[in-house]
């Protein structure tokens, strides 16, 4: 099969690679559509020591089922592998589980392929109204969602009566304030540096999108919920600054991890800091039921390339060069 493999920092190659071999609990999936992630954009700049080439990355997928008692099932795929059996996962928070694996990461190869092979219950069937491109950013969305279901668990008013702020107009930050419109949240700020990106948030019907690198664009102490879909020093800076007394602020972002964090105004104005990573099943389920319902929106904002094409979408998103919030990559025309 065709793939794209990671060979070393900013090196990425179509490659002829051998086919995924199922085994008795996997489903053997052709890859329809398939994500480009910020962690994959980490992996390809050398940045994450857990992806060591060489590697096939990327875990945003969807496609067919090919053979078995799911044979032709459209589904999306739930790329964090979980043993099911510790107090996380039987408490439904099966993300924190300490031997969690995520596809595209050792010891499991990525989607950036033709063919991807999977647990059979990380696979969820793609609602008939979903196309197959659209049905990739279920992943994404469900971290949104997650990050989304968190700040309305810890906020100290009700989202619909919040003013809200989202850092970041990547896929996880406009899925963000796509998600915290449906929670009934309608004072939402959107704040990207990239102009592109901005105009991109525009056109989903967010009026307040701001440059957040130009003085006075976020007000001091306005927001009762932040979400930092970026997570870096700056973000996070201007996170703390930007939120009110009793507010909470929602983490997602894996920028860096230092600097930025102003923990003394945080625990005066008694801020609450809340860590958000990926998502549960019921998250991820409840992300593809309000995609397919159109309660996210149009899901326009995408840009769609040829599997070949994904050296060239790996440098555009380096350099940029893209307003699309995420780019999804068609290994196969299904």
């Amino acid at each position: 099969m065709r793939a794209l493999v990671y060979t070393g920092p900013k090196q990425i190659v179509l490659e002829d690679t051998p086919d995924p071999v199922a085994d008795r609990d996997d489903v053997l999936i052709e890859v329809g559509a398939v994500g480009i992630c910020g962690s994959d954009m980490h992996a390809f700049l050398g940045h994450d020591e857990r992806r060591p080439a060489p590697l096939i990355l990327g875990h945003e997928a969807a496609g067919i089922v090919r053979g078995g008692p799911l044979d032709g099932k459209r589904v999306v795929v739930n790329p964090l592998v979980t043993c099911g059996v510790c107090r996380d996962c039987l408490s439904g928070r099966e993300n924190l589980c300490a031997t969690r694996e995520i596809i595209s990461m050792p010891p499991r190869q990525g989607a950036f392929a033709e063919k991807i092979a999977v647990p059979m219950r990380n696979v969820i069937e793609v609602p008939e109204k979903l196309d197959m491109t659209k049905a990739a950013l279920a992943e994404p969305l469900a971290t949104s969602w997650h990050g989304v279901t968190l700040a309305d668990r810890h906020a100290a008013r009700p989202l619909a009566e919040a003013r809200a702020l989202v850092m970041g107009a990547g896929a996880v930050g406009l899925g963000a304030a796509l998600s915290l419109r449906a929670f009934g949240c309608h004072d939402v700020t959107v704040a990207e540096t990239n102009a592109l990106r901005r105009d991109t948030a525009l056109s989903q019907g967010f009026n307040n999108v701001v440059d957040p690198t130009v003085d006075g664009a976020l007000e001091p102490s306005f927001a009762d919920v932040v979400i930092d879909a970026v997570g870096n020093k700056h973000t996070r800076g201007a996170s703390v600054r930007s939120a009110r007394p009793g507010s909470v602020i929602v983490h997602i972002g894996l920028g860096d991890g230092i600097d930025g964090f102003d923990a003394r105004r945080v625990t005066l104005q008694e801020i609450t800091f809340v860590g958000a990573y990926t998502y549960t099943m019921i998250d991820f389920r409840g992300a593809l039921a309000a995609m397919a319902s159109g309660a996210l929106g149009n899901l326009d904002w995408i840009e769609a390339r040829k599997l070949e094409d994904g050296i060239q979408a790996f440098d555009d998103l380096l350099e940029g060069r893209t307003g699309a919030a995420k780019i999804v990559l068609n290994p196969v025309t299904l």
